[in-house]
């Protein structure tokens, strides 16, 4: 393909989502503000920029995956994005970001004649490096039409709205992940507390209504204790406490939410920031003071 994407950020996420850019057939380059962070990329045909925007200037498209909003955010401003980038570009923030923040941005290279999707995603680590992403996407019809390449390398895209709403989904994606995080570990628990093998407990109610993927891979992360990170329980607070902001501005009260962002914050404080988010699992052991099996 003659596109060339600039893809601002290559960590957990955004290395695999380049790969498959790369093997899409597009022209990448890459920036990451850890450089060590895109050797894999440069090894695989990307090109290195050392400024995010020497990346974007004469990019078709422009890609972010980013930490959050301050993060995107600064690269678009004190990082020269907004004015690097050639005003026939398509910017796409795939990041997690609350929908004010992404609202902004659209408005801010709107000045510019730039159009914008928000347009974040869901499917960890594992949905990154094969292709099947869930895309969320914030923005004008047109643009999102335009944007069909890009995403098809990446997985299935869904429009959702104009600018922010890519980013709301998001958050409702996030809820119903945190939520039944904690009822797949809650109901774990409770299981071996009662004298029940959790992992047989597993098996029998899969393919009921409980079933999930939350049930099927993270239940079985917390079986294995394994925890090594597909999305780290930062960010899922990140993204609860996003939640609770859009739920106030929209005048709404969301108890499961809170209590599971509650959770999440304890754990964070507690050292287990850079975990699974599965490791919730560790936080209502500790609440009820109880040792690994």
């Amino acid at each position: 393909m003659d596109d060339k994407i600039a893809l601002l950020g290559t960590g957990l996420m955004g290395g695999p989502m380049g790969q498959r850019l790369l093997d899409a057939g597009f022209r990448l380059t890459v920036w990451n503000r850890s450089a060590h962070k895109t050797e894999l990329l440069r090894q695989a045909g990307a090109r290195v920029a050392q400024t995010p925007a020497q990346a974007v200037a004469g990019s078709d498209f422009v890609l972010t995956m980013l930490a959050n909003g301050p993060a995107v955010s600064e690269v678009l401003q004190a990082g020269g994005v907004a004015r690097a980038m050639p005003e026939s570009a398509l910017f796409i923030d795939m990041s997690s970001i609350p929908p004010d923040t992404a609202r902004e941005h659209a408005r801010l290279l709107a000045q510019r004649g730039i159009a914008a999707l928000d347009a974040p995603v869901s499917g960890g680590v594992v949905g990154a490096a094969a292709g099947t992403l869930a895309i969320m996407a914030g923005g004008e019809p047109t643009a999102f039409a335009r944007a069909m390449p890009v995403f098809a390398a990446l997985g299935r895209a869904t429009r959702v709205g104009p600018a922010g709403a890519g980013a709301l989904a998001k958050l409702a994606n996030q809820m119903i992940v945190g939520i039944t995080i904690g009822a797949v570990a809650e109901a774990l628990l409770l299981a071996e507390a009662g004298g029940a093998d959790p992992s047989a407990v597993r098996d029998a109610i899969r393919g009921g209504f409980a079933e999930s993927r939350i049930l099927e891979l993270h239940g079985a992360r917390m079986l294995a204790r394994n925890f090594e990170p597909g999305a780290h329980s930062a960010t899922q607070l990140k993204d609860m406490a996003s939640a609770l902001v859009a739920a106030e501005a929209a005048g709404l009260q969301l108890p499961l939410t809170r209590s599971v962002h509650d959770l999440y914050s304890r754990f964070v404080q507690t050292g287990g920031a850079s975990l699974d988010h599965s490791a919730l699992l560790l936080a209502l052991e500790q609440l009820n003071s109880r040792s690994p099996h």
